[in-house]
């Protein structure tokens, strides 16, 4: 009996109702799916379309019912027995070397490598499980609010929620790259006997994955698959100035022309949540903005752009509520009738991200009240979406089910201003979002950590997330500096954690100073009715004479390194590579940089050590073996392979220039 069967250039698989199916999916990649009782679908979630001249190596032995498929530097084993789980799959890079491996069936244990579970009228549920790699360390998977670097031994629910971005790609150190190229609901268990993947509601496994010598050669390949960032405009190379709102057009003039006063550099300045009349009307409240058009004039005479906050919500009483409900644009209750999804200021429900149609129409009611007054940037906010209850089962897309493929919504959110802005002629597109999926990054898409708190802990946790997104393939990424929740501008620890923070922002992907802070004035509309109120001041000099000299050197130094910035966006653009690096993605071959989370390259050449403890002046540091770093404070040359310690007053950031590259930094740091 043939199990095995080749064509197109595909490998197929098929047993008891399973087919499965693998082929080549771009240079040193294979595409594995497999589904119970169906054809193979052509899901494009994720990956891009593959030209199909380059087709994989397929061999098959009938006799001892094995198949090999080899595409490059990596190969894919098929083996099928009776006493062991069906067509078990193992992955071997040009070496030999086995990369992942499913398990087996264990014996009398019976197990299952790919475990279909039906759901009664519907789809399946699945498991994917592959054995334990010994010493294996994994970084990726998107942004997770917790310190782990190394993700081996690490549970991770697979969906969205405010400051959680699953983004399901991961990079091995045994060099492997996967993409668990499915949105449903689901979790993955890191284990150290076991990798499990789980999918709450499916119709087919998809993932994919791809061998490479270096990490550089990973990400290149994941970026050839699922495409890359666009080029970031030049605005976004520098500084941009944000506060929890500014709630009149006067008001964020005001604060433009004092900048320019004080001849401080900024790019950016941004109106955010509740400019509008309600929440879906996706224009200006008049009273508050009555000239949009000459506001923006004014700025960009000034040479400063306007971002525009832009909220999915669409409230009951929204001016476009109605024949939004009638046309099907908006997300739909799976049980009982339409329920507000978030119940806040006040309850709304989100539109359908997933639906052409209604991204059509958010994008025309944004164009003609947005960007034909010249603002082409915009932050996306509520992306998740965020559900007041993450009920992930009681809601339902266009595209189906959100437990099946509601991990999708951010890119498709992002997608739908991409596409807009596109058809318009723009080409380099960067819109801020609060959240991603795989495929997010090729719709300009610049994530943000969310809601986070005002402490040194979630600062902490900040530069682990960052590294994490730039793995799994987002390189355009960035916090609100200070955090956003709390913080209290005449508190002198919180002066302290915003100057840390801050000076860290001038080393991620983008700076931006945002955040809720104390001491928000109520602010009421001419008929008496409660409009939100504005939050604190959070302009660089609200914070005291010693914070904004400090921040103003900052300010300085990322425009000193404009030129340098731009080079390493190119490199995301052109390869997908990370601006903000782990150690090992340069130094792999230094077995002490895997486990080191608290410091990190910005780009090839600066080593950047973040103080992240009150009350820290000092800390120690270790510089990656194979290079000299300069001390960028101190023009002191150290030699690779040593941990020293570093004096770092609250003026000063530890950076260390390599091999002597951008020398120009010395002594402004």
């Amino acid at each position: 009996m043939n199990f095995f069967t080749v064509e197109h250039g595909k490998l197929i698989f098929e047993n008891n109702g399973e087919s499965l199916q693998i082929e080549g999916w771009g240079e040193n990649s294979l595409r594995i799916r497999s589904r119970m009782m169906g054809e193979i679908l052509d899901t494009d979630y994720a990956l891009l379309p593959v030209n199909g001249d380059a087709e994989a190596a397929i061999e098959i032995d009938h006799e001892t019912q094995t198949a090999t498929i080899q595409n490059g530097k990596i190969k894919a084993v098929v083996r099928h027995s009776w006493w062991d789980t069906p067509g078990r799959i193992s992955f071997y890079n040009d070496k030999g070397e086995l990369l992942l491996q499913e398990i087996g069936s264990g014996g009398a244990l019976k197990l299952r490598s790919r475990a279909f579970k039906p759901i009664i009228g519907g789809d399946h549920q699945l498991r994917v499980s592959f054995a334990g790699n010994d010493g294996e360390r994994i970084y990726g998977m998107g942004q997770y609010q917790q310190e782990t670097f190394d993700l081996k031994g690490s549970t991770l629910e697979l969906a969205h929620r405010n400051s959680q971005a699953s983004v399901p790609f991961l990079y091995s150190s045994k060099g492997y790259g996967f993409l668990w190229h499915n949105p449903a609901i689901g979790k993955v268990n890191f284990a150290n006997n076991r990798t499990e993947w789980a999918a709450e509601s499916t119709k087919q496994l998809d993932y994919w994955i791809t061998a490479g010598d270096s990490p550089a050669e990973i990400e290149a390949a994941y970026g050839k698959a699922v495409g890359t960032v666009p080029m970031m405009p030049e605005y976004g190379l520098g500084f941009w100035q944000c506060k929890l709102r500014y709630y009149n057009q006067e008001q964020l003039l005001e604060v433009a022309r004092e900048y320019k006063k004080r001849k401080l550099p900024i790019d950016v300045i941004v109106v955010d949540f509740f400019h509008w009349p309600k929440q879906g009307d996706f224009r200006f409240e008049e009273e508050f903005f009555p000239d949009p058009k000459a506001m923006v004039d004014e700025l960009k005479s000034m040479g400063i752009e306007l971002m525009v906050s832009v909220w999915p919500q669409v409230d009951r009483y929204s001016e476009n509520f109605e024949e939004m409900r009638q046309k099907g644009y908006l997300i739909k209750a799976e049980r009982g009738v339409q329920v507000a999804m978030m119940d806040w200021f006040p309850s709304s429900i989100y539109f359908d991200a997933t639906n052409p149609k209604a991204r059509e129409y958010v994008w025309s009611k944004c164009k003609k009240n947005y960007y034909d007054y010249g603002i082409n940037i915009f932050w996306l906010d509520e992306a998740e979406p965020e559900y007041d209850v993450y009920d992930f089962d009681n809601y339902r897309y266009a595209m189906g089910p959100n437990v099946q493929i509601g991990n999708i919504y951010p890119q498709r959110y992002s997608k739908t201003f991409y596409e807009g802005m596109q058809a318009e002629g723009q080409d380099k597109i960067v819109n801020t979002v609060r959240c991603a999926w795989a495929g997010s990054q090729r719709y300009g898409a610049l994530v943000w950590s969310g809601d986070i708190h005002s402490s040194f802990e979630d600062f902490r946790k900040q530069i682990v997330a960052g590294l994490h997104m730039g793995m799994a393939g987002i390189p355009w990424w960035t916090t609100d500096i200070g955090g956003f929740a709390g913080g209290n501008p005449d508190d002198p620890k919180f002066r302290e954690l915003l100057i840390r923070w801050f000076q860290w922002g001038a080393f991620c992907p983008v700076m931006r100073l945002h955040g809720d802070r104390r001491g928000g004035k109520e602010v009421f509309r001419k008929d008496g009715s409660k409009a939100l109120n504005t939050g604190g001041n959070n302009e660089v000099w609200s914070f005291g004479d010693e914070a904004y000299e400090i921040l103003v050197k900052y300010m300085e130094l990322r425009e000193a390194l404009r030129d340098y910035t731009r080079e390493l966006m190119k490199e995301a653009h052109e390869k997908g590579a990370p601006v903000m690096r782990p150690l090992f993605y340069e130094f792999q071959h230094d077995d002490k940089v895997w486990d080191i989370k608290d410091e990190y390259l910005y780009g090839p050449d600066l080593l950047v050590a973040p103080i992240l403890y009150e009350g820290a002046v000092s800390r120690e540091v270790y510089l990656p073996e194979g290079s000299s770093w300069t001390d960028a404070r101190t023009g002191s040359v150290f030699e690779g392979g040593q941990t020293i310690l570093v004096e770092a007053p609250l003026s000063s950031i530890p950076v260390f220039l390599r091999d002597g590259k951008q020398a120009y930094l010395i002594g402004k740091i």
